[in-house]
């Protein structure tokens, strides 16, 4: 094929258009370097790198992880630590990076096509030329400290996951897989032990083995101009050729060119125990090779099969050993694409000393299977439901197709044809809807009953925990002692040393040098709306859809909000007010919500059930759910969503009307359900920052609260009470149900939200007098609930409670304060307060540098919270978050008080992280729908709210920035004003609380059961007194079980 471009050395590999996703993907080659680009061009505002190299290693040292890290700091024309996140921050852009077993990918995610382009060519130069300095590997990788303890990024990184359940399970299973000559054997994360001795010359020379141009892959995903593209990598390739090796040298292309992995010769099953105090539950997994993933066909099944298996509460082995035999909480499945594609099996929450009886039984199951006439109707619905749910991401997904380009360039002909045989058609779920079923059960046999597997059976071990870390502490005390006194000094002054070479200044000169790029390029996603019965008291719209829809039914009188977008698919969505559910019923929320889609219904007098309710509902649509509106900015209502293809609209409609009143309240549903649900409350409560959160919203929320009556510290007593009752009076929760049901589906508590091209709506209004027929229309909407309504008085005026919760589950300590802030996007104070925020949690900024920098936490954050009218500071995974806190408030103090000056360059960074925040909340059509509903009906903004914003943010003068921070910032770090919640190790309690004594706040040390509340259900005393007994383990050796971000939910 002809070059794309004279002026550029690239030539046209392939270009098609999918026959079944709104894109184009064109595949390019360098003629010179070999360097591989495939661009795939939709609409919308983002544009999405994935800057991909095959990596291979036959160790655990962590080269390739540890060079991950190092890429980030400096190339060898901006020798600077942060300045490619600075300067990406000011072109509207994020940085990133993972590191696979197979593969390193650097992401870059922008708005707009100009901003990209700009930082392009600087961040692959930070890529393929990065400085590898002695100083930065130093810190990066692996020291000692100057007292004698363990550090660097990548090393506290893997000392907080090594002896995990999750990590020692599945490097044994690597192991057994694996021969030694194979690098799927190997922790390419690195182990600690290796880690310590790993060298900067290691790191160097697998940097020049594997990052060349030839061994590297450009995805980008967006509105690409694909003439500036291919311009500005060639003039990159001139900058970089007598840096790399010569680009016609002998190269063995990683994987592809390495030996495969050998059939496995035998089944081996092996125990592997995890540091775990609560001995009581493991964990079992269950690996197998299956066929090659270049074989299309064949690789499609099998995914398919393991839907049929374990996709869902219907599937055989779910449904066995999940619902019936109630041995494991449930079974997962997953694939990992490598040459032969890797089968896992998981099941978790086993009873320890059964572990081996059910790996039994999950045979026995699949024995039976294979043996007996698979069900044909379900297994071709479920191969017309994968059709679809790749259909629908190629939609809804801000970056289709980002991964099966990966894995085309890892393993399969570099010059794409495999890659357009994948993604042009669909076609491979015509061949298998032809299959006999004779043929489906031969491949259970082959891939699974037949074949020779690895399992792993995960066993809980509260002795191997104090082994551990018995083992651990001695280490370092013999270290101490090796190093002596004047070794550890040296090492203090080595380690500050290369900080200081690291942390040089960047000149503002070299910042100067790039303009922040103009918005031009951003190209936001478009939505019409119409609007039908009540929703037209918000104001009637003119436009041919909003005529379409009045064409179909003018008289009818439910809400429905339609936002018309370029869909083969139509979202449904019911927003439901909970403002009539008694208060003493919402807690009874977590139990109906979670049954919802999965109980018997009845229908025309007759039985379904809930097995066969799921195998419908899977036929019929791409998903459902149930929730609460976190991501409409208002959790205190319920959501219901139902996504079908669009001529099944009708029937999206249907659902919404059985599920809800034709529902049956089935006993052993219920139980069944109210246990999972209290199985989940332990691990949840190990959590720091899970817990953190739920404190907050205890004490800030009134037990009007739905978010309140449905927190884990709500569930922890209120669902013992349900199991009681469910034992000694069933029929009291039965009618609490259905007191429930009837208070939340009535006409006045429902609003419909229609996501689709209302062109191909055959009917998109009338399809719903069936379900409006259950309503009494007579009342009026009740207006949208606001949480700002549901704040406790702690929560209404903050500033004089503060909490410290000794956990002996976790090895850190976590903080958040709250104050108050506008609780309005229309406050004049908004613009400058966003600025103020993204100014301070900027990457490389403020307090990036001074708090993650310093190794005084993993990270900070501060959050605007409008729908509650608060303002939020959070301190995650800390050391000490007291220390954490202390210098987050110094660094606004300095800020308000002039001593340090806000930068000009860094404000242009901050507003430009705004302008990035606007194009991720309509990345897709599907979600600038939803944008558009949320500032028309959930916060009643006009149509050019987000222009008019963006124009005030950059108006912001700085003087208004710094008083933001006075007036709205620094009362959140300021006793008197803020509410403070720390959680953290028993051994910290006493510092902790004396530090922040000192800033003025008066803590109060209390257990977790301190915050539960009940909602006056029953509970047995024997269950009251067990959590109490729960918090007097304090000075347990109990394993940290860290950790998931905080659920606090905060603007976008």
């Amino acid at each position: 094929m002809p070059s794309a471009d004279s002026r550029s050395s690239f030539r046209t590999l392939q270009r098609f258009t999918p026959d079944y996703a709104p894109c184009t993907i064109t595949k390019y080659e360098s003629e010179r370097t070999g360097m591989s680009v495939v661009v795939v061009d939709r609409e919308g505002p983002k544009v999405n790198g994935f800057f991909t190299l095959a990596t291979e290693i036959h160790d655990d040292s962590g080269a390739p992880h540890t060079l991950e890290h190092l890429c980030f700091m400096g190339s060898k024309s901006y020798r600077y630590k942060g300045v490619l996140d600075k300067l990406a921050t000011r072109a509207y852009s994020n940085t990133n990076a993972w590191t696979a077993t197979d593969h390193t990918a650097y992401t870059l995610d922008t708005a707009g096509w100009d901003g990209f382009a700009q930082i392009l060519p600087i961040y692959l130069e930070h890529v393929i030329l990065p400085t590898l300095t002695d100083a930065g590997c130093y810190t990066e990788v692996h020291h000692v400290d100057g007292s004698g303890h363990d550090a660097g990024v990548v090393y506290s990184e893997m000392q907080g996951v090594q002896n995990s359940q999750g990590e020692l399970m599945e490097l044994r299973a690597k192991r057994l897989m694996y021969p030694e000559s194979v690098g799927f054997r190997y922790e390419t994360g690195g182990m600690m032990e290796q880690l310590r001795v790993l060298t900067a010359d290691r790191i160097r020379k697998f940097h020049r083995d594997m990052y060349q141009p030839k061994n590297l892959c450009l995805v980008i995903v967006g509105d690409v101009d694909h003439t500036d593209l291919l311009q500005t990598l060639s003039k990159f390739e001139t900058t970089i050729l007598d840096d790399i090796p010569r680009p016609d040298a002998p190269f063995r292309r990683p994987w592809v060119g390495s030996d495969p992995a050998p059939p496995l010769t035998k089944s081996t099953l092996e125990f592997v125990e995890f540091p775990e105090e609560d001995e009581s539950s493991g964990e079992i997994t269950i690996s197998f090779f299956g066929p090659s993933c270049n074989d299309l066909l064949y690789a499609t099944a099998l995914n398919t099969l393991l839907v049929y298996l374990a996709g869902s509460s219907a599937s055989v082995l779910e449904n066995t050993l999940v619902e019936k035999d109630q041995v494991t909480s449930a079974v997962y499945y997953s694939v990992e694409i490598r040459p032969t594609i890797l089968i896992q099996f998981a099941l978790s929450s086993v009873a320890t000393e059964r572990l081996q009886e059910v790996e039994g039984r999950f045979f026995e199951v699949l024995k039976r299977t294979a043996a007996n006439q698979l069900d044909m109707t379900y297994l071709r619905d479920c191969i017309a439901r994968e059709r679809r749910l790749i259909k629908d991401s190629a939609e809804s997904s801000s970056t289709p197709f980002s991964e099966p380009i990966i894995y085309d360039f890892l393993f399969a002909e570099r010059d794409g044809s495999m890659l357009k045989k994948d993604l042009e058609n669909l076609n491979e779920f015509d061949e298998l809807l032809l299959w006999p079923e004779n043929k489906w059960r031969q491949l259970i046999k082959l891939w699974l009953l037949d074949a020779h597997h690895v399992t792993i059976l995960g066993k809980p071990s509260a002795t191997l925990s104090k082994k551990l870390k018995s083992e651990e502490k001695a280490r370092i005390k013999h270290q101490k002692r090796t190093l002596g006194r004047e070794g550890l000094e040296a090492l203090g002054k080595r380690l500050a040393q290369a900080k200081a070479e690291n942390d040089k200044d960047i000149p503002q000169a070299l910042l100067e040098k790039f303009d922040v790029p103009s918005i031009k390029s951003i190209h936001f996603i478009g939505t019409t709306t119409a609007r039908s019965g009540a929703a037209k008291k918000l104001g009637r719209l003119q436009n041919k859809i909003q005529k379409l829809v009045d064409s179909d039914d003018t008289e009818a009188p439910l809400f429905i909000h339609f936002e018309h977008v370029q869909s083969n698919f139509a979202h449904v969505n019911l927003i439901i007010s909970t403002e009539d559910v008694p208060i003493e019923l919402r807690p009874l929320l977590s139990v109906y919500l979670e049954n919802m889609f999965t109980s018997p219904i009845e229908r025309d007098g007759n039985r379904i059930e809930f097995e066969q309710v799921i195998m419908e509902l899977e036929k019929d649509t791409v998903g459902y759910d149930t929730g609460l509106g976190n991501a409409l900015g208002n959790p205190e209502v319920l959501t219901m969503r139902i996504s079908v293809e669009v001529e099944k609209y009708a029937s999206a409609i249907r659902w919404l009307e059985e599920i809800i009143w034709s529902g049956i309240f089935d006993l052993e549903r219920i139980a069944s359900t109210t246990v999972r649900l209290l199985a989940d409350i332990p691990e949840a409560k190990r959590s720091g920052s899970n817990m953190l959160s739920a404190v907050e919203v205890m004490i800030h929320s009134a037990p009007a609260s739905v978010v309140r009556a449905r927190s884990t510290l709500v569930n922890a007593l209120y669902l013992k009470g349900v199991r009681h009752l469910l034992k000694e009076n069933p029929n009291i929760i039965i009618r609490q149900l259905q007191q429930l049901r009837d208070a939340l589906f009535e006409f006045q508590n429902i609003r419909a939200v229609v996501v689709a091209n209302v062109e191909k709506l055959s009917k998109p209004v009338s399809s719903w007098k069936s379900f409006t027929a259950h309503l009494d229309t007579s009342r009026p909407l009740n207006p949208m609930e606001k949480r700002l309504s549901r704040l406790s008085e702690a929560g209404r005026n903050p500033g004089q409670l503060s909490y410290v919760i000794p956990m002996p589950t976790i090895d850190s300590s976590f903080a958040l304060s709250v104050a108050s802030g506008p609780s309005s996007l229309q406050d004049a104070r908004m613009p400058a307060l966003m600025v103020a925020l993204s100014y301070l949690d900027a990457v490389e900024g403020p307090m990036w540098v001074a708090v993650r920098g310093t190794g005084l936490a993993y990270g900070t954050s501060f959050s605007r919270h409008t729908e509650s009218g608060q303002v939020s500071y959070s301190v995650y995974r800390s050391p000490n978050a007291f220390k954490a806190f202390r210098t987050g408030r110094s660094v606004v103090e300095d800020f308000v008080s002039g001593k340090t000056e806000l930068d000009k360059l860094a404000l242009e960074g901050a507003i430009s992280s705004i302008v990035l925040g606007f194009a991720d909340g309509q990345a897709t059509m599907a979600a600038a729908a939803q944008m558009s509903f949320v500032r028309q009906v959930m916060r009643e903004l006009p149509e050019d709210w987000n222009e008019r914003m963006l124009e005030k943010v950059r108006g912001v003068k700085v003087e208004e920035i710094r008083a933001a921070m006075e007036d709205m910032v620094l009362p959140v770090l300021t006793a008197g004003t803020a509410n403070l919640i720390v959680t953290c190790a028993p051994v910290m309690e006493e510092e902790v609380v004396k530090g922040f004594q000192d800033l003025g706040f008066k803590p109060e040390v209390r257990p977790l059961t301190y915050f539960q509340d009940d909602y006056g259900i029953k509970v047995p005393l024997d269950e009251k007194e067990e959590e109490e007994e729960d918090d007097m383990l304090d000075g347990v050796d109990i394993r940290g079980g860290e950790d998931d971000d905080s659920s606090y939910e905060s603007d976008s």
